[in-house]
């Protein structure tokens, strides 16, 4: 009946099975234990009629022309460009932290001054994680260095992750650097925008295909055996021989043989409120005030016409399995030790694929899910054509 399984209808699951029943022509099946496709970019309208992203704001954006052309297939776009502000020291400044930062927050002679020791040490239009700008030996930059720290990063992390920057893995603090620019963009990508009528309806369009079929609200385990012994797999009690691409947890998929991988989870608090604007940006981050982490609000997103405006707060919490959402891989050496296990038991199956963040333990963007997922179809689908 199929050719092929799929669990899960995000981004790496939905790529793949698009690319099977275009051009392979061939029949593909997408388990997915949610009661939607679109995984976490899933979108609907609140009972106020406003587009709000149901697991926090996604916003698309990517330097790969050839993933922004391949989703243009299936959608229009708003071409939005992010913008977020950071409440520090009650004053509501660009994040991350830049030139424009500098001269809101100090003295001008001061910014000036700090101005100049950055562009001259770094150059300008550049990005410095902030735990390098930490080792400089020049007493000023040291000095913005802890502030921007202290101010910035320190309290956020704490509540995004539940531990120090440094206790992170470079690549997850280098994300939001120091920017020696004026550019109060929050993404510097050349291809930036939503899509028009949401991602629901992009992911609508991407499957709509007779060769694609998806069974909704279903654990893959109730109707796909794995024998990890031998590497066979049934489909609904019958030998399967296609293959089968798995996008979910992959401590899950091995049933925890190597113990839990870590993530940390979101809790989300919408509010609707009956004004036409709620804040002064798309997101505002709250990095020293209360529990949430940041706000955003949909209609800058969007840009929805309306009398009302729904914004979203976000609390992080730690994942626990089967009670709420992985969202965050907590990168770490001993966390990554545990990953490499369960990917040297993946290595073991030659018709079992594992692609995307819960299967790879990996922080991607959605543009970067989407080239992978490309590439995978490339590798292990047409190279045996």
């Amino acid at each position: 009946m199929f050719d092929h399984v799929i669990i899960g209808a995000g981004f790496a699951g939905s790529v793949i099975a698009e690319r099977i029943a275009t051009q392979l022509n061939e029949k593909v099946l997408i388990i997915e234990k949610r009661n939607h496709i679109a995984g976490n970019a899933y979108d609907s309208y609140d009972k106020d009629g406003i587009l709000i992203h149901n697991y926090g704001p996604h916003i698309f954006h990517t330097k790969v022309k050839s993933v922004w052309d391949y989703l243009s297939n299936y959608t229009e776009w708003y071409h939005y460009h992010h913008e977020v502000l950071g409440v520090i020291d009650g004053k509501r400044v660009p994040i991350p932290f830049n030139i424009n930062t500098l001269h809101e927050m100090f003295p001008k002679h001061l910014a000036d001054k700090l101005e100049q020791k950055l562009i001259e040490k770094y150059g300008y239009n550049q990005k410095v994680p902030i735990l390098k700008l930490r080792e400089q030996d020049d007493e000023d930059l040291r000095f913005l260095a802890e502030f921007i720290y202290e101010k910035v990063f320190l309290g956020y992390t704490l509540k995004q992750w539940g531990i120090s920057p440094e206790e992170l893995d470079p690549t997850v603090t280098g994300r939001v650097p120091v920017y020696i620019s004026r550019d109060n963009r929050y993404f510097q990508d050349p291809f930036q925008g939503m899509p028009k009528h949401g991602y629901t309806k992009l992911f609508e369009n991407m499957l709509d295909h007779p060769n694609i079929k998806v069974m909704l609200n279903t654990d893959y385990k109730e109707v796909l055996e794995v024998d990890f012994e031998t590497g066979e797999l049934k489909l609904f009690n019958q030998p399967f021989k296609g293959k089968v691409v798995y996008t979910g947890p992959i401590d899950y998929f091995f049933n925890y043989k190597h113990g839990e991988l870590p993530y940390r989870s979101l809790n989300f608090l919408f509010e609707n409120y009956n004004q036409e604007k709620y804040q002064d940006a798309g997101t505002v981050n709250y990095p020293n005030d209360y529990s949430f982490t940041r706000a955003t609000e949909f209609k800058y997103l969007t840009n929805q016409k309306s009398a009302t405006t729904t914004i979203v707060k976000e609390f992080s919490q730690e994942h626990i399995p089967g009670e709420n959402t992985p969202y965050y891989p907590i990168k770490n050496d001993d966390n990554f030790n545990k990953y490499r296990d369960y990917r040297n038991e993946s290595k073991k199956f030659d018709n079992l694929i594992f692609v995307g963040r819960l299967a790879e333990y990996q922080y991607y963007d959605m543009d970067m899910v989407v080239a992978k997922s490309l590439k995978v179809f490339g590798e292990k689908f047409l190279k045996n054509e």
